[in-house]
């Protein structure tokens, strides 16, 4: 579980990054303004990530607060509503994937 979360996170925070040049060009958002909260989302990604295998419960809970914030930021960029939603569900299937993996086996 702790390296699928990582991963979602990684990749998030690149689509971040990548999303800080639309907001400017669409939403005519100040450089330095969209520089500093789309790099700290970003950077909050990563460190997420980073903090996936030490401390999971509070990448855990991070991480979600995070996906929240990636859906909602598509007030600026309307594309962040599609991708924050992929991204949220990838979140939520590797959460589901990691407890049911890690559950000891029932006997049957």
């Amino acid at each position: 579980m702790k390296r699928l979360l990582a991963t979602v996170l990684i990749m998030e925070a690149i689509v971040i990054g990548l999303a800080i040049p639309v907001a400017i060009q669409i939403s005519h958002l100040r450089p330095g303004a969209a520089g500093w909260v789309g790099g700290a989302a970003a950077v909050a990604a990563v460190l997420f990530a980073v903090m996936a295998r030490p401390v999971l419960p509070a990448a855990l809970v991070g991480g979600s607060l995070l996906q929240v914030f990636v859906i909602v930021a598509g007030v600026v960029v309307p594309a962040m509503y599609v991708l924050g939603a992929i991204f949220a569900a990838l979140w939520v299937i590797g959460i589901w994937l990691g407890v049911r993996i890690e559950r000891p086996a029932q006997p049957q």
